[in-house]
């Protein structure tokens, strides 16, 4: 995920950003990254001005040039990095802890732990083929995502992969997430994270990576 400028920008840093004009998913994980860079540079989130689109509409109205910026993740990220040389101003290396979640409906999880084990380590083991054969990956997603193998392969190689039981440092990172939220009226209220966690047995949460 990045803050994209188009090619020919005269923007080249996140503080050039005040009181331009920023498209994004309202509530996405770019959102937080947008507020942590921003912040990150002496602004607040009032400072610019959000246009809150999803991806596809988010793109047309970068490359007609109606929004300054663009906050996105891949694989539009590398597709406009690649069709429209849409350049970087801040990723989120350093500044944002990116996770994927899968969901399962508490009563199932408690009843059917060793679902939940055998289903982590199939997530891992698929992760580290994809790791290890990018190209065959690349042959595979390339289709499903109407994209050039290029731009796919980039997006393949950029993807973290691998699966556990949720940890601690987690639950804090999305905490953190959920406090910002709500202070931007995101969300109605406050909200616990570890409420929603479930607690895995010491077998799966000592699971190996």
């Amino acid at each position: 995920e990045a803050i994209l400028v188009p090619k020919d920008s005269p923007i080249r840093s996140v503080a050039e950003l005040k009181g331009k004009k920023i498209a994004l998913n309202k509530g996405s994980n770019v959102h937080y990254l947008l507020v942590r860079a921003l912040e990150s540079a002496g602004l607040q989130y009032r400072d610019i001005q959000p246009v809150y689109l999803p991806p596809a509409d988010a793109r047309a109205a970068f490359e007609r040039g109606s929004v300054d910026a663009w906050v996105i993740w891949d694989p539009f990220q590398a597709a406009a990095e690649a069709q429209l040389q849409a350049r970087t101003l801040r990723d989120g290396q350093g500044l944002v802890s990116n996770h994927q979640f899968y969901l399962a409906a508490r009563p199932f999880a408690e009843r059917n732990p060793s679902v939940i084990s055998t289903l982590i380590g199939e997530i891992r083991d698929i992760g580290r083929w994809v790791e290890a054969n990018p190209d065959q990956a690349t042959e595979q997603v390339a289709p499903l995502l109407g994209l050039s193998r290029e731009i796919t392969r980039k997006a393949v190689i950029r993807q973290g992969y691998g699966a556990r039981p949720i940890t601690p440092e987690v639950v804090r990172a999305q905490q953190r997430i959920a406090d910002t939220f709500a202070e931007l009226r995101l969300i109605p209220r406050k909200l616990v994270i570890q409420d929603a966690v479930w607690a895995a047995p010491k077998s799966i949460a000592q699971y190996p990576e």
